[in-house]
């Protein structure tokens, strides 16, 4: 039972990567086989299907996602430190060397954002949570003093996950050797404008 749960974390583990590079629809049970070295049946045996892999991909991703951005910020105080601590732990994260082709998440969502199935019903759902929990942190934000009390949490939390995004474009695609810069200083920007006029307990 031990034995089988490894190799499948190790099979979920070379997916993430090759999914990274090649999208989610460039991963088969076949290319998979070659690179870990197993047999086709094994791997169905495993996943049963490319759906199923390509879930269970998503939802190893999410899952590592959660377990290195959102988890250790929550050591962090609530307010201000907090969302610190997710937007740091959501840069170093778009740099995780076990996704070499840059962040599955926002790959996967391109290329389902328009296919209704399992796939895209599960991304959404993770995309609705981080969002909500981003707002959520902000509203503590807002309780604790550090934001202003009309802050807009859910405008708040639109405007990190567009720099996540726009980080992505500008390091991935871009190749930009200030993308990191401009996104610290677009996240001071709405750091500021969120503690205007903040009123202290």
């Amino acid at each position: 039972m031990r034995k089988g749960a490894e190799t499948r974390e190790r099979i979920l583990d070379q997916a993430v990567r090759l999914a990274s590079r090649d999208g989610l629809e460039g991963l088969t049970i076949g290319t998979l086989s070659t690179e870990l070295g197993l047999s086709k049946s094994g791997l169905f045996a495993h996943f049963g299907s490319k759906d199923e892999l390509q879930l269970q991909v998503l939802q190893a991703t999410v899952q590592r996602f959660e377990e290195t951005v959102i988890h250790p910020a929550l050591s962090a105080p609530r307010g201000e430190p907090r969302i610190r601590a997710v937007f740091e732990n959501w840069l170093a994260w778009e740099n995780n060397p076990s996704m070499p082709g840059g962040c599955l998440l926002i790959a996967a969502a391109v290329e389902f954002d328009d296919r209704p199935g399992p796939q895209r019903d599960f991304l959404q759902e993770a995309h609705r949570r981080r969002f909500a929990f981003v707002a959520k942190a902000a509203r503590m934000a807002v309780e604790t003093g550090h934001f202003r009390p009309d802050l807009d949490v859910e405008q708040f939390s639109f405007d990190v996950t567009a720099i996540a995004l726009g980080y992505h474009h500008l390091h991935r695609m871009l190749r930009d050797p200030k993308a990191d810069a401009r996104a610290r200083a677009t996240f001071e920007r709405l750091m500021a404008d969120a503690k205007a006029c903040a009123f202290t307990r």
